[in-house]
């Protein structure tokens, strides 16, 4: 007689999708195991994250959403997005012209852990445990680098850029006052996010800074002085004058879709979500906010499971291809927008250099156009 799984589903991936899941899952009335990798207490991540209003809705039914909103600077609104391209391309993006309170709300990674953390000490049906667990199916969250999805053997086609992504937060001399800043150059993309301050600082900002690898190891090598000369250089000191206020991070930028998302070995279901799924260059912002959209996605189609097929199993191929349909078209289109940008302002040539800067300011004067990005963008 074949015994009943200890659990329903089996999440491997203790990062923000990870556990977003095994808490969405809970909500489902699954019983789920939560595989995370041991982690160093100590560690800093500097990083922060943008999130969108979908991104953002979905915390709050989790009552994550609102811790986060309670912990001092944990959340930022930007009011404000500026972009600058390398020869006087300008684009501007408000909240105000967006009709709405924030265009994002910049969330910083290791307050966001730590609120997901707290929700699933409270989420009685999800298990945390060191390793895999026996469950009907095994959602593979592990980022971008997951050991079991490349033991399934499934292929992660796409290309790497050449380049590494740096970040660490930073202190300004003068408060954000809600902007978030972003240059468009050959061939480095610079992005700041306002943050809650360094307490020695006015201002403070989270960078995402995609450079060509040689150059990136260079500053990762460099002292916080010749690294702020560097953001004062690349930046023209537009937001103010930037000083390191963590360690440096980085990471290599490629962009990947995995080739199934679904499928079965040795008699268990797996499913893809995150970044185990999909890599995109972080010059959007819109890494964890797809990541989010498929939990969102999975979410929909077991409540149409629940409503209307409550005899389907949940790891029912046919409802497992249903979530996989639902994100690769737009999973797709995101990858394809983020590596046509980063074609267009990673190429040094005249031709390119002036048509990239045309567009910058022709967008920004086509208020209807703008507002339709800047809805896209909201809506993730």
């Amino acid at each position: 007689m074949n015994r009943r799984p200890s659990f329903d589903v089996c999440v491997r991936g203790g990062g923000p999708v990870g556990r977003t899941l095994a808490l969405v899952l809970a909500h489902r009335g699954l019983r789920v195991a939560l595989v995370e990798r041991e982690r160093d207490a100590a560690a800093e991540d500097p990083r922060s994250f943008a999130l969108n209003a979908a991104s953002m809705r979905l915390l709050r039914t989790l009552k994550v959403g609102e811790a986060l909103l309670a912990r001092a600077g944990a959340v930022t609104p930007v009011a404000e997005m500026r972009v600058q391209g390398d020869d006087g391309g300008t684009l501007r993006f408000s909240a105000w012209q967006q009709r709405v309170r924030e265009l994002a709300s910049i969330v910083d990674a290791q307050a966001l852990e730590a609120a997901l953390d707290d929700a699933l000490r409270f989420a009685p049906a999800v298990s945390r445990v060191k390793d895999e667990a026996p469950a009907a199916l095994v959602a593979l969250c592990e980022g971008r680098d997951s050991t079991r999805r490349d033991a399934l053997g499934v292929e992660m086609p796409g290309h790497d850029y050449g380049q590494t992504a740096i970040a660490a937060r930073l202190g300004c001399d003068r408060p954000h006052a809600g902007i978030a800043w972003q240059w468009f150059r050959a061939p480095d993309v610079l992005a700041l996010l306002p943050t809650a301050a360094p307490a020695d600082a006015a201002g403070g900002y989270s960078l995402v800074w995609s450079l060509p690898r040689a150059r990136a190891e260079a500053l990762l090598a460099s002292t916080p002085a010749a690294f702020e000369q560097a953001l004062e250089e690349a930046t023209g000191a537009a937001a103010g004058r930037l000083t390191l206020a963590s360690a440096r991070a980085s990471w290599p930028l490629r962009i990947a879709t995995a080739e199934r998302w679904h499928g079965r070995a040795n008699g268990q279901a797996w499913l893809l979500l995150g970044d185990a799924a999909h890599s995109v260059h972080p010059l959007a912002g819109q890494g964890l906010n797809l990541g989010f959209a498929d939990v969102r996605a999975l979410d929909e189609v077991l409540a149409e499971r629940a409503r209307d097929e409550p005899w389907r199993s949940i790891a029912d191929p046919r409802l497992l291809e249903r979530y996989a349909r639902r994100r690769r078209a737009a999973t797709a289109a995101m990858g394809g927008l983020t590596d046509g940008l980063q074609l267009l302002f990673g190429r040094a040539d005249p031709w390119s250099r002036e048509l990239r800067n045309r567009g910058l300011g022709l967008v920004d004067r086509l208020a209807p156009l703008k507002r339709w990005l800047g809805q896209r963008a909201l809506q993730g």
